[in-house]
């Protein structure tokens, strides 16, 4: 993170902390990556949860990310900062509502996810450049997250060998 940035934000802040993805995002190169991939095990401990409990903290995740993130951009003074990934976490947890989480879809499902986050296809791409604050860093990846578990339940129904690779 640059030097100015560094000064206006503190890991040792509760706020900050989660919206760099528990420092993930501060990683120099593919901050959206190693943000996404900081959902990883965290989708795997709540692979054992209920459904119902799943969807209420997906829920918990996007309310509170738009805090989070707006937060966090307004005391680095930049919109929407590579280094803000809490938006990539919640998407995560969007892209594997009512998805088994495996190996395999968890490989798939992260693939599937950058892809949509990266390219940024309608509407996502227009969400992204006319929403600001923490409502738009939020909501691009959370469409993005709605995308890619789309994708991940049609291969569920109609090519599900893909998901049971390993």
């Amino acid at each position: 993170m640059q030097a100015e940035f560094r000064a206006r934000v503190s890991m040792k802040n509760p706020t900050h902390f989660l919206a760099l993805g528990f420092g993930s995002g501060l990683i120099p190169f593919m901050p959206g990556t190693f943000g996404s991939l900081a959902a990883v095990p965290l989708l795997i401990a709540c692979s054992q949860i209920s459904l119902v409990s799943f969807i209420a903290l997906t829920l918990i995740f996007s309310v509170v990310g738009i805090y989070l993130c707006g937060k966090t951009a307004d005391d680095m003074q930049v919109h929407d900062h590579g280094s803000i990934v809490w938006d990539e976490i919640a998407g995560m947890f969007v892209t594997f509502l009512f998805v088994p989480i495996s190996a395999s879809s968890l490989l798939v499902g992260f693939v599937l996810f950058r892809l949509f986050d990266i390219l940024k296809p309608w509407p996502i791409g227009v969400i992204d450049k006319r929403l600001h604050g923490g409502t738009g860093i939020m909501l691009d990846d959370l469409l993005a997250g709605a995308m890619a578990c789309g994708c991940l339940h049609l291969l569920m129904v109609f090519w599900p060998a893909a998901l049971a690779l390993f």
